[in-house]
């Protein structure tokens, strides 16, 4: 890919990758705050504003260089605090709230679907124009992205959402186990990646959601 095209898919990327990693963690504050911690919103942590939630590393620097290798945009956000002391039935309302990031994902995806049936139902039968073509790369990234974001975050290693999800879930001996194991999470997932295993998991899980999501809008 040359730079113009990078120039331009990374253009397109910049509102869906941005709008999925703040919605994702602003959903874990959210819902936080509905069952009882006011952490996230009382260090400011509750505002769509991305600047806020913006981590330099995972919402700059990571996406570009993905960008400029022709390979799919990734990335994450700050994560939004969360105390599950505050909560008031910390077990299984922090189910709920690790949850919250992902759902939040898949109802975005849904979104770009609905962005990408309308560029396409607009354009019919006539040839797109520029800015409808770049409408069309914007939602088939959202679509593409949020569904990436949604599948990655549930895998069942701490602390990663379906990490959290299983701690809430499981018999608080094995809780206990997952608790020690969550310093090492990263790690693990990083080891995990660069040995191919990651990617033979959830790549076949995304490529089948994201089919399913293009299917809504009868692509």
């Amino acid at each position: 890919m040359d730079v113009a095209a990078s120039i331009q898919l990374l253009s397109a990327a910049i509102i869906p990758v941005l709008s999925a990693i703040t919605l994702h963690e602003v959903s874990h504050g959210w819902a936080a705050r509905q069952f009882g911690d006011r952490t996230a919103e009382l260090l400011g942590r509750l505002t769509l504003n991305p600047i806020k939630h913006i981590d330099p590393v995972g919402s700059v620097a990571v996406p570009l260089v993905l960008t400029f290798l022709n390979l799919p945009p990734f990335g994450w956000a700050k994560p939004v605090p969360v105390n599950a002391r505050n909560l008031r039935n910390p077990k299984s309302d922090m189910v709920l709230v690790a949850a919250a990031g992902p759902a939040s994902n898949l109802l975005m995806a849904l979104f770009w679907v609905l962005v990408l049936v309308g560029v396409l139902g607009w354009s019919a039968p006539s040839p797109l124009s520029g800015a409808r073509r770049f409408l069309l790369s914007m939602a088939q990234i959202g679509i593409s992205f949020n569904v990436l974001l949604a599948m990655f975050n549930l895998l069942p290693i701490p602390p990663l959402d379906g990490g959290r999800v299983l701690r809430g879930l499981v018999p608080e001996a094995l809780g206990r186990r997952l608790d020690a194991l969550e310093p090492y999470g990263l790690i693990i997932v990083v080891v995990l990646l660069s040995l191919g295993i990651l990617g033979k998991i959830v790549s076949p899980l995304v490529q089948s959601v994201t089919a399913l999501f293009f299917s809504f809008a009868g692509l």
